[in-house]
Parts: structure tokens; sequence; C-alpha cells
């Protein structure tokens, strides 16, 4: 069965201090580039903080071959040519489903861990409260291990597929507090 969750994608780059300014035109153009190709959903620069030059290109796509088919792409590789001489060091990594929710860059400015742990509770409890007085009567008489395993897909389901991927878009500044 084929990986069809959205996957996402962080390329840190130390940018040599003399080319942040070429680095920012160039990493314009290659989020311009990753979103002409089929499955994007979405990129992102994040700029370093105070005494930093790591910068982090954040793609988002709809799943694993989609984007294979930007990692393979001509286009991109000859991109990131172009970059080569304006960093030091390059680190890339990759993750997908309910992965992407628990795993905070480890960047002053990415998602707070606590705020992502308050929501994830705070949206578990909701859904439980709903299940426990809608449909619980119906499924009640069902034996223990099955009501546990009807629960736990549907709270696991809905929190990968509806509530996270929705709340963290709308709770975006809330999840990111400047520090």
């Amino acid at each position: 069965m084929p990986d069809t969750q959205p996957v996402t994608v962080t390329a840190a780059r130390l940018v040599r201090p003399d080319q942040a300014e070429y680095f920012e035109r160039w990493a314009a153009e290659i989020m311009a580039l990753a979103g002409t190709f089929p499955g994007h959903l979405g990129s992102t620069l994040l700029r370093p903080g105070a005494g930093s030059t790591e910068y982090h290109l954040v793609y988002r796509f709809h799943d694993r071959d989609a984007l294979a088919g930007w990692e393979r792409s001509p286009e991109r590789h000859e991109a990131l040519a172009r970059c080569s001489g304006m960093v030091d060091r390059s680190r890339y990594s990759r993750v997908s489903g309910l992965e992407s929710f628990f795993t905070a860059p480890d960047r002053a400015d990415g998602p707070s861990r606590t705020r992502l742990t308050l929501l994830t509770i705070t949206v578990v409890f909701g859904l439980q409260l709903v299940l426990q007085s809608l449909v619980a009567p119906v499924v009640g008489h069902w034996p223990l291990v099955l009501r546990a395993l009807f629960y736990a897909c549907v709270v696991v389901l809905s929190l990968g597929y509806v509530f996270m991927p929705f709340l963290t878009r709308r709770l975006g500044r809330w999840l990111r507090p400047r520090r």
C-alpha cells in the first residue's frame, strides 16, 4: 500500500555571511520552482536568529511520490548547484504523517513542544468527550478490546487528518511564540 501522507522536508544551510542576500534571492527562486511541481503543498524560508547564519527551507508535499518527483528533478539539481558557493554546510531531514506534529525543529523559532502538547491534549480530551457522550452508548456492548481499538483509530485518524493540520495552521502564531 503506497504511503499517501503529507511529507515535510527541512533543508538547513549555514550560509556564508557575505552571501546572505544572494542566498535569499536563490531561496525565493527555488521555492517558486518547487511550487510548480505536482503535489507541492507549500514552502517557506526560516531566517536565522541573532548570532546565526543557519537558514531553513521548509517544503511540504502531498506524499512521498510527489516529493521524489521534486527531489529527482533536473531543475532542482541545477538550482542546488547554483547554491553550493553560498553555503558552508547543509542538513536535510524529512518527516511525514503524525511525526510532523511532534518533531519540533531544533530552532528557537520552531513550534513550542509545550504548546504542541497542550494543543494535542485539548483536542484528544474534546474528542474523547464527544465519543463518550455520542458513540459510547452505541458501542458500549462491544468487547473492551474492540471499543479501545475503535476509539484509538477514531482519535488518531481525526488528529492526523483533520484537527491537527487545521489547528496547527490556525494557531501557528501561538505555537511559535517570539522568544
